[in-house]
Formats: C-alpha cells, sequence, structure tokens
C-alpha cells in the first residue's frame, strides 16, 4: 500500500467515524427513543415497523432490555444529548421486576402487559444480564452498588447451578445438547467489561477461563476456524450442527480475543484472532454484495448465505481491533478493511427510513421485508464507538 492509498484510508476511515456518529445521534437514537422505548413505563419494545414507523406490540424478549440500555448509555458517551440516564434507569428497574425469576435465573420474555410468555433459563440471556449489570455499574453512580450485588448473584447462582465440569456453562439444568458457543461469547463480553471496573477477581478468573476455552475447544485445531455447537466435553457436536462456523462470530471473537489478548500479553490469542480474522474475510464474505453472509460449514463451504446486519458490525470491530495491534503491510491491510466493513454496515441503512435498518439481505441482494429489530441497535452502537474510538486516536 502506498502513502497515498494510507491517505486516502484514514480519511475515509475518518469520514465514516463522522458520519455514522451523526447519524446514530441525530436520527437512530432519537427514533429508538421517541418509538422504541416507553421513558414513563421504562421499557422498550422488540422492533419498529419500516412502513408505519411504529412499535411492534409483540413480546419482549430479555436479551433486548441490556441491549438497549447499553445503546442509550454508550451513545451518551458518543455526544448524544437524549435522555440516557432517565431511560436506563426505567429499563433497569423494568428488567429486574419483569424478568428475575424466583429461581434467581432472567427469563426468556415478556408481553405488552408484562405477562410472562418463555419463563425458560436460556445462558444467552443471563450473559447479557451480566453485561447490563457492568453497564449500570459503570455509568449510573446511584445504581453502582445495587448492580453489582445483582451481578454477584446471577454468577454465583450460574457457578452453582449450570456450571459444566469440562469448563464454561451448560445449556439447561437437566442437560440438553448441543451446548452453545455463543453465550460463552456474550459471558466473555460481560466478564471483560466487568474487568474495566471492578477489582473482583472473580471477573478475570472467568474471562480467562473462556478464552481458554475458546482457544482449546471452540476453535478447531487443525483449520482455525471456530465452531458454535458441542457436546458435553466441549468436543464438536456428532450431527450436522456441529460443522456450523458463522463468519459474523469468527469476526467477533476475534475482536474479544485480541481484546483480552493484548490485556493478557498472550501471543497464542492474538494469533488465533488473526486466524479467525483471516478465515472469516477469506470465506465469509460475498464479494458480489460486499457483505458478510450467515454460516459456513466446517470446510469453509457456503451454508447459510444470508446476509445479516449484526455480522457486518462485527467485521468492523475485528478490523479495528486487529489494525490497532499490528504494524507494516498487515496493519495496512486491515486499515483498509474498515472502510469496506463500513460500507457494508450501512448497506442496510440506506433502503430504511432514517434511523432504522434492515435486517436480511438474501443472496440477490435484495433486503426481507420486515421491521427493524432493536437488538440490532447494541451492534450498531458498539461498532460505531470502536471506528469512533479509533478514528478519534489517529
Amino acid at each position: 500500500m502506498t502513502t497515498i492509498d494510507k491517505t486516502q484510508v484514514g480519511r475515509s476511515v475518518q469520514h465514516q467515524s463522522a458520519e455514522l456518529t451523526v447519524w446514530l445521534n441525530n436520527c437512530a437514537l432519537p427514533m429508538w427513543t421517541a418509538l422504541g422505548a416507553d421513558i414513563d413505563k421504562g421499557e422498550c419494545y422488540e422492533s419498529i415497523d419500516l412502513a408505519t414507523q411504529k412499535p411492534l406490540f409483540v413480546a419482549r424478549r430479555a436479551r433486548v432490555v441490556p441491549r438497549q440500555i447499553y445503546s442509550f448509555l454508550e451513545g451518551a458517551k458518543l455526544g448524544w444529548s437524549g435522555p440516557a440516564e432517565a431511560l436506563t434507569k426505567g429499563l433497569y428497574k423494568w428488567f429486574l421486576d419483569a424478568y428475575h425469576s424466583n429461581e434467581g435465573y432472567f427469563i426468556s420474555s415478556v408481553d405488552v402487559e408484562n405477562r410472562v410468555t418463555d419463563q425458560t433459563f436460556d445462558l444467552y440471556n443471563q450473559a447479557f444480564a451480566l453485561f447490563a449489570f457492568a453497564q449500570i455499574a459503570g455509568n449510573v453512580s446511584d445504581l453502582q452498588s445495587d448492580a453489582e450485588e445483582h451481578a454477584s448473584d446471577l454468577l454465583n447462582y450460574l457457578t452453582e447451578n449450570y456450571r459444566n465440569p469440562h469448563g464454561g456453562f451448560r445449556e439447561a439444568n437437566p442437560d440438553k445438547l448441543p451446548l452453545c458457543s455463543n453465550p460463552h461469547m456474550h459471558m466473555f463480553e460481560a466478564c471483560l467489561a466487568w474487568e474495566a471496573i471492578s477489582a473482583d477477581p472473580a471477573w478475570r478468573e472467568l474471562s480467562d477461563e473462556i478464552a481458554e476455552l475458546a482457544l482449546n475447544r471452540f476453535i478447531d485445531p487443525v483449520t482455525g476456524g471456530l465452531r458454535e455447537f458441542f457436546e458435553m466435553d466441549w468436543s464438536p457436536f456428532s450431527e450436522d450442527l456441529g460443522r456450523v462456523m458463522e463468519p459474523g462470530h469468527q469476526f467477533e471473537w476475534a475482536w474479544l480475543l485480541a481484546r483480552w489478548g493484548q490485556s493478557r500479553n498472550d501471543a497464542g490469542a492474538l494469533i488465533a484472532a488473526r486466524r479467525l480474522y483471516d478465515i472469516a474475510w477469506t470465506y465469509g464474505i460475498d464479494e458480489s454484495r460486499g457483505v458478510t453472509f450467515m454460516a459456513m460449514n466446517d470446510d469453509f463451504s457456503v451454508r447459510d448465505p444470508i446476509a445479516r446486519l449484526w455480522g457486518q458490525t462485527e467485521w468492523l470491530k475485528a478490523a479495528i481491533a486487529l489494525a490497532e495491534i499490528s504494524n507494516g503491510p498487515e496493519r495496512d491491510a486491515y486499515l483498509s478493511d474498515i472502510p469496506d466493513a463500513a460500507n457494508a454496515m450501512r448497506k442496510f441503512f440506506e433502503s430504511a427510513p432514517e434511523g432504522l435498518w434492515r435486517d436480511k439481505m438474501s443472496p440477490d441482494g435484495e433486503f426481507e421485508d420486515e421491521p427493524a429489530p432493536a437488538s440490532s441497535l447494541y451492534h450498531i452502537v458498539c461498532a460505531i464507538s470502536e471506528l469512533n474510538r479509533f478514528a478519534a486516536g489517529k
């Protein structure tokens, strides 16, 4: 890459960061405050219809509430002037009141009247609960001790009831298969968030355990690709699902392992992160559409060509993380991917009303006609936050 190319890429990164931050602060966050949430009730909605630009009054999944808590608080750090603290305090109280079970875990969904629609345990939802508590503890001072207590209680509950003797956590009690790497990825993210604000060694210890589980079991030792589904001992799931690898998750794990590897000075984690990125970039991006698609097999053949918005945000985050830990031509290559990933993400905004988005792109490049899911805001905000931070440091 020439000096002129580097300059052009640098300008593109700055330009993308500025435009996306303006769009987030002026369009997306106001939209999801006015239509995607009810500040008086302290609640949020599952999705917004693109045609009517009204919320859909369907069951609200537990995972959406922590994601919105993060999105509003992080948006405030990026310059959004909306009522972030009031929104998140309301959402926090609602989450505890409506989703916290008597047993100690967080149920899966409630309807618009806050009647339970799915009371099952899902490890994925517990990971996001821990993530939300970290956001509250780190950003809302008068709720810090309360959030710390809830996080500690939930972690103790998971340890007592869902620990896997082979590492990590089980999916259910009694057990069910397959086990999944994805909830552990978000548990890893939550632990890293807690590490940044808490001296409690439990978070660092669990971060290390999940990182080692990923490096030694989730990642195939031959190909370097990360699988999704497993047996109880974390060997690959014996049925066809055991072959699934998702490009978006290769990118997302690369982002997380790069962060963890830097903090621990672990060269093996950084090597693994680069390999995950290389796999996703080489085999998981459809050049004709310029986007990363949903799933491939363990031989890297295409399994599901649908492209989803969240996969593009993870590509962007991973490119930034690896550019930051690289030098020379390698760094230049990651740098040149940042505008490509940002453009891939923006494709999902272009045909939607301002502040909303499409979620799924078909193999022919057309978008599915469906509401904008609230759950995507967390992915978008995190990607823009990473881009903003990186651009500001250039």
